[in-house]
């Protein structure tokens, strides 16, 4: 809830989601055309298309299917290739965020601090999704970037989840 996305060792098994929460994030990954992401959060999210032991619930098993239908495009500076329904960015982020939003009618998402940071920074972003976890880790790496300068947002959806967990949507002002 200080506004860190992993703690101060790079860890966040805090954020494990409940049943509830876990069938949400179903939901909003079946609703998306497309989906960017920097090297680490691809490198965590990938055994969804790989491991067969993350299929071992219903919930599990759809949300394997939902994240390996999605098509997703990786930003790495280390990487040679990706598996699965992805390829490694060959573009600048603004390219790489025009070409997916005219490849699709559907909300296009952009994951890991760095990436989201640099389009934030950029004005590339219309939504912010934040899920506020009930602990405060006192460091590690921020949800935001730093900023030169303000950047207005309207609150337009909030859910709170039994497990405490409050969903937080946010459209750019314009």
């Amino acid at each position: 809830m200080d506004g860190y996305i992993n703690d101060r060792d790079g860890a966040f098994g805090w954020s494990a989601p409940s049943d509830e929460l876990f069938a949400f994030h179903l939901a909003r990954v079946r609703d998306l055309g497309a989906h960017l992401c920097g090297r680490r959060l691809y490198e965590t999210m990938l055994p969804w298309e790989t491991d067969p032991a993350l299929r071992a619930t219903e919930l599990g098993v759809e949300f394997a299917d939902a994240w390996s239908a999605l098509p997703k495009v990786v930003f790495s500076r280390t990487l040679d290739s990706v598996q699965g329904n992805a390829r490694l960015a060959d573009r600048s982020v603004a390219a790489e965020i025009a070409a997916a939003l005219n490849g699709t009618d559907k909300d296009v998402e952009i994951g890991g601090a760095g990436l989201a940071g640099a389009a934030i920074t950029m004005g590339l972003v219309d939504e912010l999704r934040i899920f506020r976890v009930p602990i405060a880790v006192g460091g590690g790496t921020p949800y935001l970037p730093p900023l030169t300068g303000d950047i207005d947002f309207d609150l337009i959806e909030t859910q709170t989840f039994g497990s405490r967990v409050i969903y937080e949507r946010y459209r750019r002002s314009r």
